[in-house]
């Protein structure tokens, strides 16, 4: 068995392929197989050092690299790589050229390989915004407000187009934010929702630029990886003709996440989060949407956190090093 992973240097990269190192085997379709080799890709090497592991650094917007990066031995395509919300918002044509053109390119690169590889599309919940229900289900039409939704939404469809046409076994999964994001804040829009809980716990004051009321949609990095791995084995026709499910979560809103802060931390770690409103990320967090009935994904077998408490919980035991307040 053959992976390629972009974006393998990044958090949830490198968790990925510890996981699948940890396995040792996958059902890529035809039973399980032996992982022989995961080629890491990203802007710059993964840390990993493993001898089934081949660190390979490039940029996902230049195709002739992405072409180089699929061969007919490749059977198992994961695309993590992507610049995130903020980041994508406020540099729109970044955005387009990694997002957008990085995931062209790689489907093309699939595509001329010939055989079909199984390919795994990281997508987000941003794809939903604007006027939305109460409850986002599996029939509620994607409406972006934002241009990494957007982008994100068109990576969708053109996985959904490039399987119709029999190039690739493409399924594509729309994460919730993922919480607590370890390691330094990114660009991300929503890295308030990880930077509340990760810097309090290392003893740093940092800003909360929403109201605490404010809820989201969010799953722990273990639960996500869990989840990929669950994409990538069930069987194409577990897929149906819609390639595309919106993942299990947990709605949790900044009060719930102060609450679990507490339990860890105690009350000098919540001292350290301070109120500082910030227009800008509350209009865009407005139109983010809060609560999913995720029935189709739970029947297919994913399976979320148990509470947010759980997902505090994870990530001290697995960052320890990054804990310095504790109850």
């Amino acid at each position: 068995m053959n992976i390629l992973i972009t974006g393998g240097a990044g958090f949830l990269g490198q968790q990925l392929i510890r996981a699948l190192l940890d396995r040792g085997h996958l059902d890529g379709g035809a039973g399980s197989q032996p992982i022989q080799r995961i080629v890491c890709f990203d802007q710059v090497e993964g840390a990993i050092v493993d001898p089934r592991v081949r660190n390979v650094a490039g940029s996902i917007s230049d195709a002739a690299t992405v072409d180089g990066l699929v061969d007919s031995s490749t059977q198992v395509v994961v695309h993590l790589a992507a610049v995130v919300s903020g980041t994508a918002e406020a540099d729109f044509d970044l955005g387009m050229r990694v997002n957008l053109d990085g995931a062209r390119h790689l489907l093309q690169a699939c595509r001329a390989a010939g055989h079909r590889p199984r390919v795994l599309f990281s997508s987000s919940i941003a794809v939903f915004g604007g006027d939305l229900p109460a409850v986002v289900t599996d029939a509620t039409t994607p409406t972006p407000q934002g241009s990494y939704g957007i982008q994100k939404l068109i990576g969708e469809l053109l996985v959904q187009d490039f399987h119709r046409k029999g190039f690739i076994d493409g399924r594509a999964v729309r994460v919730p934010t993922v919480v607590v994001r370890p390691g330094l804040p990114n660009g991300a829009a929503s890295g308030f929702a990880s930077g509340i809980i990760r810097e309090p716990l290392a003893g740093i004051e940092c800003a909360l630029p929403v109201d605490p009321s404010t809820e989201m949609w969010v799953a722990s990095p273990r639960a996500v990886v869990r989840m990929f791995l669950r994409a990538i084995e069930l069987p194409e026709s577990a897929w149906g003709w819609h390639r595309v499910v919106n993942l299990p979560g947990l709605v949790a809103s900044m009060h719930d996440e102060l609450a679990a802060l507490r339990k860890v931390g105690g009350q000098a770690a919540v001292d350290l989060v301070r109120q500082q409103p910030d227009p800008k990320v509350i209009a865009l967090v407005r139109t983010w949407a809060a609560r999913f009935e995720t029935r189709r994904a739970i029947g297919m077998g994913f399976v979320a956190d148990a509470s947010f408490d759980d997902i505090v919980q994870a990530y001290v035991e697995d960052n320890p090093d990054a804990v310095r307040l504790r109850a």
